[in-house]
Protein backbone atom coordinates (compact mmCIF):
# COMPACT_ATOMS: atom_id res chain seq x y z
CA UNK A 1 0.00 0.00 0.00
CA UNK A 2 1.39 3.43 -0.78
CA UNK A 3 1.42 6.72 0.97
CA UNK A 4 -1.97 8.28 0.78
CA UNK A 5 -2.29 11.92 1.47
CA UNK A 6 -3.77 11.31 4.76
CA UNK A 7 -0.68 9.66 5.62
CA UNK A 8 1.75 12.37 4.36
CA UNK A 9 3.10 14.52 6.91
CA UNK A 10 4.88 17.38 6.36
CA UNK A 11 8.23 18.87 8.84
CA UNK A 12 9.56 22.51 7.84
CA UNK A 13 13.07 22.56 9.14
CA UNK A 14 13.09 25.77 11.10
CA UNK A 15 17.00 26.06 12.77
CA UNK A 16 18.38 28.21 10.57
CA UNK A 17 16.36 31.33 11.58
CA UNK A 18 14.28 30.49 14.55
CA UNK A 19 17.44 28.38 16.05
CA UNK A 20 20.01 30.57 14.97
CA UNK A 21 18.18 33.57 16.78
CA UNK A 22 18.98 32.58 19.56
CA UNK A 23 22.84 32.55 19.47
CA UNK A 24 25.43 34.90 20.00
CA UNK A 25 27.72 33.73 17.27
CA UNK A 26 27.45 34.34 14.13
CA UNK A 27 27.20 30.85 11.88
CA UNK A 28 29.16 31.18 8.95
CA UNK A 29 27.54 31.30 5.64
CA UNK A 30 29.79 28.17 4.37
CA UNK A 31 28.35 26.66 7.57
CA UNK A 32 24.94 27.61 7.07
CA UNK A 33 24.82 26.81 3.14
CA UNK A 34 25.98 23.20 3.83
CA UNK A 35 23.45 22.43 6.58
CA UNK A 36 20.93 23.64 3.66
CA UNK A 37 22.37 20.85 1.21
CA UNK A 38 22.65 18.47 3.68
CA UNK A 39 18.79 18.29 4.80
CA UNK A 40 17.77 18.53 1.23
CA UNK A 41 19.89 15.54 0.30
CA UNK A 42 18.10 14.16 3.63
CA UNK A 43 14.71 14.29 2.14
CA UNK A 44 13.72 17.82 4.03
CA UNK A 45 11.90 19.75 1.12
CA UNK A 46 10.60 23.40 2.49
CA UNK A 47 13.14 25.34 4.89
CA UNK A 48 12.38 28.44 6.70
CA UNK A 49 16.74 29.74 5.66
CA UNK A 50 16.83 32.93 6.77
CA UNK A 51 14.82 36.22 8.53
CA UNK A 52 14.45 39.39 6.62
CA UNK A 53 15.27 41.11 9.60
CA UNK A 54 17.36 44.51 9.22
CA UNK A 55 21.19 43.10 10.34
CA UNK A 56 21.33 45.59 13.15
CA UNK A 57 18.46 44.14 14.71
CA UNK A 58 19.66 40.51 14.16
CA UNK A 59 23.16 40.45 13.02
CA UNK A 60 23.34 36.38 12.55
CA UNK A 61 20.82 37.29 9.08
CA UNK A 62 23.47 39.60 7.53
CA UNK A 63 23.92 37.17 4.69
CA UNK A 64 20.34 36.55 4.00
CA UNK A 65 20.61 37.16 0.12
CA UNK A 66 23.51 34.78 0.14
CA UNK A 67 21.96 31.98 2.00
CA UNK A 68 18.70 32.80 -0.46
CA UNK A 69 20.25 32.96 -3.67
CA UNK A 70 22.35 29.37 -2.91
CA UNK A 71 18.90 27.98 -1.21
CA UNK A 72 17.14 28.44 -4.51
CA UNK A 73 19.09 26.29 -6.07
CA UNK A 74 18.22 23.46 -4.72
CA UNK A 75 15.54 21.45 -6.53
CA UNK A 76 12.31 21.04 -5.42
CA UNK A 77 12.96 22.74 -2.36
CA UNK A 78 10.64 25.27 -0.93
CA UNK A 79 12.46 28.69 0.36
CA UNK A 80 10.81 30.16 3.27
CA UNK A 81 12.25 33.43 4.74
CA UNK A 82 10.83 35.24 7.80
CA UNK A 83 9.61 38.62 7.61
CA UNK A 84 8.61 41.46 10.16
CA UNK A 85 6.76 43.96 8.02
CA UNK A 86 5.96 44.86 4.51
CA UNK A 87 9.25 46.12 3.63
CA UNK A 88 10.54 42.98 4.41
CA UNK A 89 8.22 41.56 2.73
CA UNK A 90 8.65 43.23 -0.36
CA UNK A 91 13.13 42.59 0.16
CA UNK A 92 11.76 38.88 -0.16
CA UNK A 93 9.52 38.96 -3.37
CA UNK A 94 12.90 40.86 -5.03
CA UNK A 95 14.71 37.85 -3.61
CA UNK A 96 12.31 35.33 -4.97
CA UNK A 97 11.71 33.40 -1.57
CA UNK A 98 8.83 30.56 -2.40
CA UNK A 99 7.01 31.45 0.68
CA UNK A 100 6.87 34.13 3.12
CA UNK A 101 6.66 33.67 7.06
CA UNK A 102 5.05 36.77 8.45
CA UNK A 103 3.87 36.58 12.42
CA UNK A 104 1.58 38.49 14.48
CA UNK A 105 1.42 37.70 18.14
CA UNK A 106 -1.82 36.59 19.98
CA UNK A 107 -0.51 37.96 22.81
CA UNK A 108 -0.77 42.07 22.50
CA UNK A 109 2.47 42.53 25.31
CA UNK A 110 4.44 40.01 23.04
CA UNK A 111 3.33 41.71 19.96
CA UNK A 112 4.54 45.29 21.09
CA UNK A 113 8.20 43.76 22.57
CA UNK A 114 8.49 41.58 19.57
CA UNK A 115 7.93 43.52 16.71
CA UNK A 116 6.86 47.22 18.65
CA UNK A 117 3.70 47.77 17.68
CA UNK A 118 -0.11 47.05 18.33
CA UNK A 119 -1.21 43.54 17.53
CA UNK A 120 -4.17 45.36 15.25
CA UNK A 121 -1.27 47.38 13.34
CA UNK A 122 0.44 43.64 12.50
CA UNK A 123 -2.89 42.32 11.49
CA UNK A 124 -3.62 45.10 9.28
CA UNK A 125 0.12 44.96 7.53
CA UNK A 126 -0.37 41.42 6.46
CA UNK A 127 -3.18 42.45 4.41
CA UNK A 128 -0.97 45.58 2.62
CA UNK A 129 1.94 42.86 2.21
CA UNK A 130 -0.85 40.68 0.51
CA UNK A 131 -1.91 43.47 -1.46
CA UNK A 132 1.44 44.32 -2.60
CA UNK A 133 2.27 40.44 -3.76
CA UNK A 134 -0.36 40.42 -6.09
CA UNK A 135 0.29 44.11 -7.27
CA UNK A 136 3.70 42.72 -8.29
CA UNK A 137 1.60 40.17 -9.97
CA UNK A 138 3.74 36.97 -7.91
CA UNK A 139 0.22 35.45 -6.51
CA UNK A 140 0.37 31.72 -7.33
CA UNK A 141 4.39 32.04 -7.40
CA UNK A 142 4.77 33.48 -3.86
CA UNK A 143 3.02 32.00 -0.74
CA UNK A 144 2.17 34.44 2.37
CA UNK A 145 2.05 32.14 5.46
CA UNK A 146 0.77 33.89 8.54
CA UNK A 147 1.94 32.89 12.28
CA UNK A 148 -0.01 33.30 15.38
CA UNK A 149 2.53 33.54 17.62
CA UNK A 150 2.02 33.19 21.70
CA UNK A 151 -1.60 31.20 21.11
CA UNK A 152 -1.11 29.14 23.66
CA UNK A 153 0.43 30.83 26.20
CA UNK A 154 2.04 34.01 26.98
CA UNK A 155 4.84 34.49 29.66
CA UNK A 156 4.12 38.31 29.84
CA UNK A 157 0.44 37.67 29.74
CA UNK A 158 -0.18 33.41 30.86
CA UNK A 159 -2.90 31.81 29.05
CA UNK A 160 -4.65 33.51 26.40
CA UNK A 161 -8.47 33.36 25.24
CA UNK A 162 -9.13 30.53 22.80
CA UNK A 163 -11.40 33.19 21.52
CA UNK A 164 -8.75 35.56 20.79
CA UNK A 165 -6.73 33.04 18.71
CA UNK A 166 -10.43 32.44 17.14
CA UNK A 167 -10.33 36.00 16.10
CA UNK A 168 -7.06 36.64 14.93
CA UNK A 169 -7.45 33.55 13.22
CA UNK A 170 -10.21 35.09 11.44
CA UNK A 171 -8.30 37.99 10.69
CA UNK A 172 -5.35 36.30 9.31
CA UNK A 173 -7.94 34.41 6.65
CA UNK A 174 -9.82 37.35 5.80
CA UNK A 175 -6.03 39.93 5.06
CA UNK A 176 -5.87 36.53 2.12
CA UNK A 177 -2.90 34.40 4.21
CA UNK A 178 -2.56 31.09 1.87
CA UNK A 179 -1.76 29.31 5.10
CA UNK A 180 -1.67 29.86 9.12
CA UNK A 181 0.33 28.83 11.50
CA UNK A 182 -0.37 28.01 15.24
CA UNK A 183 3.32 28.51 17.41
CA UNK A 184 2.94 27.35 21.11
CA UNK A 185 6.09 30.11 21.19
CA UNK A 186 6.81 29.58 24.74
CA UNK A 187 5.97 26.18 25.40
CA UNK A 188 2.77 26.56 27.79
CA UNK A 189 1.09 24.35 25.42
CA UNK A 190 -0.65 20.94 26.92
CA UNK A 191 -2.46 18.21 24.19
CA UNK A 192 -6.09 19.62 25.80
CA UNK A 193 -5.63 23.06 25.02
CA UNK A 194 -4.16 21.85 21.43
CA UNK A 195 -6.75 20.05 20.39
CA UNK A 196 -9.44 22.84 21.57
CA UNK A 197 -7.62 25.52 19.90
CA UNK A 198 -6.77 24.25 16.98
CA UNK A 199 -10.61 23.07 16.35
CA UNK A 200 -11.53 26.36 16.72
CA UNK A 201 -8.66 27.93 14.33
CA UNK A 202 -10.13 25.22 12.01
CA UNK A 203 -13.14 26.53 12.10
CA UNK A 204 -12.29 29.95 11.25
CA UNK A 205 -9.52 29.28 9.03
CA UNK A 206 -11.74 26.53 6.48
CA UNK A 207 -9.59 24.84 3.79
CA UNK A 208 -6.40 27.17 4.57
CA UNK A 209 -3.46 24.91 5.22
CA UNK A 210 -2.24 24.50 8.73
CA UNK A 211 0.91 24.16 10.14
CA UNK A 212 1.70 23.65 14.10
CA UNK A 213 4.90 25.15 15.83
CA UNK A 214 5.77 23.59 19.30
CA UNK A 215 8.38 24.03 21.62
CA UNK A 216 9.77 21.48 24.49
CA UNK A 217 10.09 23.80 27.01
CA UNK A 218 8.27 21.56 29.69
CA UNK A 219 8.30 18.24 28.06
CA UNK A 220 5.25 18.51 26.04
CA UNK A 221 6.36 18.59 22.68
CA UNK A 222 5.81 15.86 20.73
CA UNK A 223 2.45 15.18 22.88
CA UNK A 224 1.12 18.35 21.63
CA UNK A 225 2.43 16.95 17.81
CA UNK A 226 -0.16 13.87 18.75
CA UNK A 227 -2.55 15.98 19.91
CA UNK A 228 -2.64 18.21 16.29
CA UNK A 229 -2.22 15.42 14.30
CA UNK A 230 -5.69 13.85 15.96
CA UNK A 231 -7.33 16.82 14.98
CA UNK A 232 -6.05 16.13 11.53
CA UNK A 233 -3.02 18.96 11.06
CA UNK A 234 -0.41 17.62 8.57
CA UNK A 235 2.44 20.04 9.01
CA UNK A 236 5.14 21.19 11.83
CA UNK A 237 7.64 22.96 12.14
CA UNK A 238 10.88 21.65 14.13
CA UNK A 239 14.37 22.46 15.00
CA UNK A 240 17.48 19.97 14.25
CA UNK A 241 18.75 19.77 17.44
CA UNK A 242 16.12 21.36 19.20
CA UNK A 243 17.73 24.42 18.94
CA UNK A 244 16.16 27.72 19.11
CA UNK A 245 13.45 29.36 20.84
CA UNK A 246 12.03 33.19 21.44
CA UNK A 247 14.25 36.18 22.35
CA UNK A 248 11.39 38.12 23.67
CA UNK A 249 9.77 35.25 25.70
CA UNK A 250 11.40 34.74 29.02
CA UNK A 251 11.74 30.83 29.91
CA UNK A 252 11.18 29.98 26.46
CA UNK A 253 13.79 26.74 25.34
CA UNK A 254 14.11 24.82 22.09
CA UNK A 255 11.59 24.01 19.16
CA UNK A 256 10.96 20.45 19.01
CA UNK A 257 13.46 18.17 17.59
CA UNK A 258 13.59 17.89 14.14
CA UNK A 259 14.99 14.20 14.15
CA UNK A 260 12.67 13.15 17.31
CA UNK A 261 9.35 14.46 15.32
CA UNK A 262 10.27 12.48 12.29
CA UNK A 263 10.62 9.11 14.36
CA UNK A 264 7.44 9.70 16.14
CA UNK A 265 6.16 9.96 12.99
CA UNK A 266 7.39 6.76 11.35
CA UNK A 267 6.20 4.71 14.61
CA UNK A 268 2.92 6.28 13.82
CA UNK A 269 3.45 5.52 10.00
CA UNK A 270 3.09 8.96 8.99
CA UNK A 271 5.31 9.77 5.85
CA UNK A 272 7.71 12.70 6.26
CA UNK A 273 9.82 11.45 3.54
CA UNK A 274 12.66 12.19 5.42
CA UNK A 275 15.55 9.87 5.75
CA UNK A 276 16.16 9.68 9.37
CA UNK A 277 19.92 8.05 9.06
CA UNK A 278 20.42 10.62 7.19
CA UNK A 279 19.13 13.47 9.01
CA UNK A 280 20.99 12.07 12.41
CA UNK A 281 24.40 12.25 10.20
CA UNK A 282 23.20 16.40 9.77
CA UNK A 283 22.63 16.62 13.30
CA UNK A 284 26.29 15.14 14.14
CA UNK A 285 27.54 18.03 11.59
CA UNK A 286 25.98 20.33 13.56
CA UNK A 287 27.76 20.12 16.40
CA UNK A 288 30.84 20.82 14.63
CA UNK A 289 29.38 23.98 13.15
CA UNK A 290 27.89 25.32 15.64
CA UNK A 291 30.58 23.79 18.39
CA UNK A 292 29.73 24.43 22.33
CA UNK A 293 25.97 25.00 21.58
CA UNK A 294 23.56 22.22 23.06
CA UNK A 295 22.00 20.36 21.29
CA UNK A 296 18.90 18.56 22.27
CA UNK A 297 16.83 15.24 21.59
CA UNK A 298 16.63 11.45 22.69
CA UNK A 299 16.53 9.35 19.40
CA UNK A 300 20.40 11.01 18.71
CA UNK A 301 21.09 10.50 22.30
CA UNK A 302 19.86 6.80 22.34
CA UNK A 303 20.25 6.12 19.14
CA UNK A 304 17.38 4.28 16.38
CA UNK A 305 16.05 1.11 18.29
CA UNK A 306 17.05 -2.12 16.31
CA UNK A 307 14.53 -3.37 13.85
CA UNK A 308 13.95 0.05 12.83
CA UNK A 309 12.39 1.00 9.62
CA UNK A 310 10.79 4.11 8.26
CA UNK A 311 7.05 4.41 7.52
CA UNK A 312 7.13 4.15 3.68
CA UNK A 313 8.06 0.01 4.29
CA UNK A 314 5.81 -0.35 7.00
CA UNK A 315 2.47 -0.24 4.80
CA UNK A 316 0.24 0.76 7.80
CA UNK A 317 -2.48 3.27 7.33
CA UNK A 318 -2.45 6.23 9.86
CA UNK A 319 -4.99 6.93 12.11
CA UNK A 320 -6.10 10.64 13.32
Amino acid sequence: MGTTTADAVLVREVGLRDGLQMLAQFMPTPDKLAWIRAEHAAGVREIEVTSLVPARLAPQFADAEAVVREALALPGLCVVALVPNLRGAERAFELGVHKLDYVVSVSRTHNLRNVRREREASLEDLARIVRARDEAGLRGRVRVAAGLSTALGCSYEGRIAVDEVRRCAAALAEAGADEVAVADTVGYADPKLVAEVFTAVQAETGALPLLAHFHDTRGLGLANVKAALDVGVRAFDASLGGIGGCPHAPGATGNVSTEDLCFMLDALGLASGIDLPALLEVRQRLTQWLPGVALHGAVARAGLPTGWRPASSLHRVATS
